[in-house]
C-alpha cells in the first residue's frame, strides 16, 4: 500500500509533455495555415514534381485533413499555381530590380547575377519553375517567364541599337537570345554549382558582350542554305 506521502508525491507529478502541448498549442489563423501549406507544397513540388506530390502528403505534413487543403486552394492544382506565381514574381522582380546600371555591359552583368542569385537563394523555387506540369501552361512555364524578363531587356537593347545605327525592331529577337542564354546556363549551374557564381556571370557577359561588340548590321550566312 502506498503511503500518504508517496501518493501525494505521485499526484504532484507534472502531466506528460504531450498532453501539455495539446493544451497549450495555439490554433493557426487562416492566413498562417495558408502560408504553412504553401511552404510545405513548395518543398514537395521541388523534390518530387507536380505528379509526384499528393494532397494526402501535403495534408499529413501540415498535420491537417485533406479538406483543409481543398478549402484553401481547391486542390493540388490551385496550391501549385500559387507557388509558381509567387516564384515567377520573385524572379522577375529580382531581375528587373537589378537593372540599374547605365552602361549596357553592366546591365548584362546585373541581369546574369540576378538570375544566379535567385538560383542560389531560392533553389527550390527555381527547380519548380524549370519543371513542366499540367497546370503550368502558357502563363506558368519557364519559357513564359523568360519571355517576360526579355521584354524588360528589349527597351534597353532598342535604345542601344538605335544609337549604333541598328534596326531597333530586332531588339526583341536579341533580348530573347540573351536572356535565354543566361537562363539555360542557370539551369546547368543549378546542379553543378561550378565554377563560382561571379565567374559564371563573367563568362556569360564575355560571350554576350563581345558578340554584341562585333555585331554586323546586316549579318550574312556563309553556308549554302539561305532559307
Amino acid at each position: 500500500m502506498p503511503t500518504d506521502e508517496s501518493a501525494s508525491a505521485f499526484s504532484a507529478e507534472p502531466p506528460p509533455a504531450s498532453s501539455t502541448k495539446k493544451r497549450t498549442r495555439r490554433r493557426m489563423t487562416g492566413k498562417e495555415r495558408r502560408e504553412q501549406l504553401l511552404d510545405i507544397g513548395r518543398t514537395l513540388f521541388a523534390e518530387r514534381g507536380f505528379e509526384g506530390t499528393s494532397v494526402e502528403e501535403i495534408a499529413h505534413k501540415a498535420g491537417v485533413s485533406k479538406p483543409v487543403v481543398y478549402e484553401h486552394f481547391g486542390g493540388k492544382e490551385g496550391l501549385y499555381a500559387v507557388v509558381v506565381d509567387r516564384e515567377m514574381r520573385r524572379l522577375l522582380d529580382m531581375v528587373t530590380g537589378a537593372l540599374t546600371g547605365g552602361h549596357p555591359r553592366e546591365l548584362l552583368e546585373q541581369a546574369a547575377f540576378a538570375l544566379l542569385d535567385y538560383i542560389e537563394q531560392y533553389t527550390d523555387g527555381f527547380r519548380i519553375l524549370v519543371r513542366d506540369s499540367p497546370v503550368a501552361q502558357s502563363t506558368g512555364t519557364f519559357a513564359s517567364l523568360i519571355s517576360d524578363i526579355a521584354t524588360q531587356v528589349e527597351d534597353i537593347l532598342g535604345r542601344e541599337f538605335k544609337s549604333r545605327g541598328f534596326d531597333p525592331k530586332l531588339s526583341p529577337l536579341y533580348a530573347q537570345a540573351l536572356v535565354g542564354m543566361v537562363a539555360l546556363t542557370g539551369q546547368w549551374w543549378l546542379n553543378v554549382r561550378k565554377p563560382k557564381k561571379a565567374e559564371v556571370a563573367a563568362h556569360l557577359v564575355n560571350l554576350a558582350w563581345h558578340g554584341l561588340d562585333g555585331l554586323e548590321q546586316k549579318p550574312r550566312l556563309i553556308g549554302h542554305r539561305r532559307s
